[in-house]
């Protein structure tokens, strides 16, 4: 069984964290963010 990776971004909602969340999402699709 593989091990689910799971980021925690705190600050989503501004506008260096929207786009670090963007890139995230992008770079580790399988993860949960």
């Amino acid at each position: 069984m593989e091990k689910e990776n799971a980021i925690l971004i705190t600050g989503g909602a501004g506008f260096i964290g929207s786009h670090l969340v963007r890139h995230f999402v992008k770079k580790y699709p399988d993860s949960k963010i």
